[in-house]
């Protein structure tokens, strides 16, 4: 360096500051999402605080909106938002959250793209400014298969949940012979139970399905849809509902691995005895025998002529 040499004092230009958003979603209104909602938001909040050149400018929270076609109000805003080149960075939880499906997840981060917006999502480390649009639309499709996976065991899990601890609405589901109370218990109907008691009598006194079809449209008697016909299959159901001795059954051995049976679920309108022997006489009516290689149809059939 020259004696002569002479130090100018050049300051910094600072960077000019990123202005970022945050989004957050749930599905319900329920306390325990709403306590997801602040806590997402308020993890989100620090983390712009503490990272220098961020620049909170609004918060976007929409909540209930899980189902399709449920409008994302603020979501819709943070887009037009996005359009005004107010925002530059979205912060949000995961990609789970940003859209109800796949099309829509996107969709939109095709559009966010295009309008230069940075998304980061919190949960998959993932930034959309270092990621390619192919790597981008397999990531989004395995998170949403994972998710549609992994929402499929958590109904069964719920299902098997209710059905255990007795508070499935299923236990409580009218068919015909029962109505509701205020309570939505299941309760009699007088009429329509007179009406399932004769069906089984008449059945065991001989008469076939089609029997007491004709038996019962000329009694007048409506079907359970208020016709006056009555559909064979209908009859077939009721001559089968174990719910007509007060016990109810839910998710069958045969696509489950346990069953749960309900006693005294709901008041009998027939006995278990004469629900039995129903069952016993219908083995005994059927046209197919079991073999070893497979059905074989039986040389006579119960006649239905009766």
């Amino acid at each position: 360096m020259q004696e002569n040499s002479k130090i100018h004092f050049i300051p910094a230009i600072p960077k000019r500051e990123k202005r970022v958003a945050i989004y957050a979603r749930v599905s319900t209104n329920d306390a325990e999402q709403l306590k997801s909602l602040a806590v997402q938001v308020s993890a989100f909040t620090r983390l712009v605080a503490s990272t220098p050149q961020w620049l909170l400018v609004d918060i976007y929270m929409d909540t209930a909106s899980g189902k399709a076609g449920t409008a994302r109000k603020e979501f819709a805003r943070m887009l037009e938002d996005c359009k005004a080149h107010k925002i530059e960075i979205i912060l949000t939880k995961n990609i789970s959250r940003f859209g109800r499906d796949t099309v829509e997840i996107l969709e939109a981060l095709n559009q966010l793209k295009v309008l230069g917006v940075r998304v980061i999502f919190e949960q998959e480390d993932l930034d959309t400014a270092n990621t390619d649009s192919d790597l981008m639309i397999s990531i989004v499709e395995a998170i949403a298969q994972s998710e549609n996976e992994s929402r499929s065991e958590n109904i069964i899990w719920g299902i098997k949940q209710r059905a255990a601890n007795g508070s499935s609405k299923l236990y409580d589901r009218k068919c015909y012979g029962y109505t509701h109370n205020a309570d939505v218990s299941l309760i009699i109907d007088d009429a329509e139970a007179k009406n399932v008691q004769m069906i089984f009598n008449l059945y065991l006194h001989g008469k076939s399905v089609l029997g007491i079809l004709k038996e019962l449209e000329q009694r007048g008697v409506k079907s359970p849809t208020g016709k006056d016909k009555w559909c064979k299959r209908t009859i077939d159901v009721m001559l089968s509902n174990e719910k007509y001795t007060g016990t109810v059954r839910l998710l069958d051995s045969g696509k489950h691995e346990m069953q749960y049976v309900s006693e005294n679920n709901n008041p009998a309108i027939i006995s278990k005895e004469m629900f039995q022997a129903v069952q016993i006489e219908k083995a005994h009516r059927s046209n197919v025998t079991q073999i070893e290689n497979g059905d074989k149809r039986k040389n006579k059939k119960y006649s239905s002529k009766k």
